[in-house]
């Protein structure tokens, strides 16, 4: 379980290729003095097993699931990453639950700059759009982010400087696809209130509304 609070920037260090899957080499840095082997990490969003650590040095095995549904196919030796270890018990919440397990992937559309704050719109399928609702939370490539606006095809976030600093966030633009998780929370009320009895229209906000939410 995690947070959506990056604790760190690391690098790739190498991007191993298999039938589907893949192998991720990172470079953890002081994270790496209280990480052991079978610790849970969320790269870029992504909950990861460490499956070796020699030094600073992690090695994570990527499952074919975790490469179809994420961008981690993407990174290449070099490439920045988003690095939050699991909470644990007693920890703050600071940002909000976030499981590790990514929903999809979203692609940037538009980045406006307003002095040091960025506005951020990412274009998203229908299926992860339809857990989402304004004012509520979403994890952008491991980033727990508030949902600014939202329409048929896209979401937008705004990003303040400190996020844009220690980030990924930062350094992203027009193209880019990110990982998504849509809030553990907004998905287990909606399939609840889609499966009562008599629940025959789609859920929407408006609906939503009508229930008393």
């Amino acid at each position: 379980m995690f947070t959506g609070l990056i604790e760190m920037l690391c690098i790739v260090k190498s991007v191993r290729h298999a039938v589907g899957s893949m192998q991720l080499t990172v470079d953890l840095g002081k994270l790496a003095d209280e990480t052991k082997v079978g610790d849970s990490i969320a790269i870029n969003g992504v909950c990861l097993t460490v499956a070796q650590l020699t030094g600073s040095v992690a090695v994570f095995d990527v499952s074919p699931e975790t490469s179809r549904k994420s961008a981690l196919g993407k990174l290449k030796a070099g490439s920045q990453v988003n690095v939050e270890r699991a909470i644990k018990a007693g920890d703050r919440l600071g940002g909000h639950i976030v499981t590790g397990h990514i929903d999809g992937t979203a692609t940037i559309t538009a980045v406006h700059k307003q002095d040091r704050f960025w506005n951020i719109k990412f274009s998203a399928p229908s299926m992860l759009l339809d857990q989402m609702v304004v004012k509520g939370s979403v994890a952008v490539d491991g980033i727990s982010l508030t949902i600014a606006s939202l329409d048929k095809g896209s979401f937008s976030a705004a990003i303040i400087p400190e996020t844009l600093k220690k980030t990924t966030l930062g350094k992203t633009k027009i193209g880019d696809s990110v990982n998504i998780e849509t809030d553990i929370i907004a998905k287990t009320v909606k399939k609840q209130l889609e499966n009562m009895p008599g629940q025959q229209q789609k859920l929407t906000v408006e609906r939503l509304k009508e229930l008393g939410f």
